[in-house]
């Protein structure tokens, strides 16, 4: 089977920006992938959250100027942490011929995490970008563990998960190839 990635941007948007935790750094890593991924001809696809706050049509709604996906780039529509559940997600990237994703966006105990698991879970080999998701703020009394504690024990989780017939990597953004699996 040929080598397909895709890489995704999730919840990226404006009005959660005030809420997350290093965002400058994290849409930095993940504009610059975005660029070497687009000069690769590796499909973006950009998951948007509608719903609460997220309001579809409002600013808080937009994707973060950066991170705005191309004409003709696909954007998905979704109502829970999970990109796959209720979405076309799936499609596109069955349109596409994926193979791979490259998760990237907010938040990583969340949407990530729940959009990672379930890449797994329907047949995608899967690249959590170490660098490239992040969490919200965190109050200082807090029951969370600190933001970036967070994070990093995600990315670790990865690093040691055990998924029959999948190829699990935890890359950083500059670390990532898509020329090779």
């Amino acid at each position: 089977m040929p080598y397909v990635p895709a890489l995704l941007v999730i919840d990226m948007q404006n009005a959660l920006l005030p809420i997350m935790h290093r965002p400058a750094a994290t849409i930095a890593a993940i504009a610059a992938l975005r660029t070497r991924a687009r000069a690769a001809g590796v499909p973006v696809v950009t998951v948007q959250h509608h719903g609460g706050d997220l309001e579809p049509g409002t600013e808080g709604w937009r994707i973060v100027p950066e991170l705005d996906p191309a004409p003709g780039e696909p954007v998905v529509a979704k109502t829970t942490s999970d990109a796959f559940l209720r979405t076309d997600l799936a499609t596109v990237l069955g349109s596409l011929g994926v193979t791979e994703v490259l998760i990237t966006g907010f938040a990583t105990e969340n949407c990530v995490e729940t959009t990672a698991r379930q890449a797994l879970s329907r047949g995608f080999d899967l690249v959590l970008v170490a660098d490239g998701h992040t969490t919200s703020v965190r109050p200082a009394v807090s029951d969370f563990v600190p933001a970036d504690l967070s994070i990093a024990h995600h990315n670790e989780i990865y690093r040691h998960i055990d998924f029959p017939d999948r190829r699990v990597r935890v890359l950083p953004a500059d670390r990532v190839d898509f020329g090779a699996p």
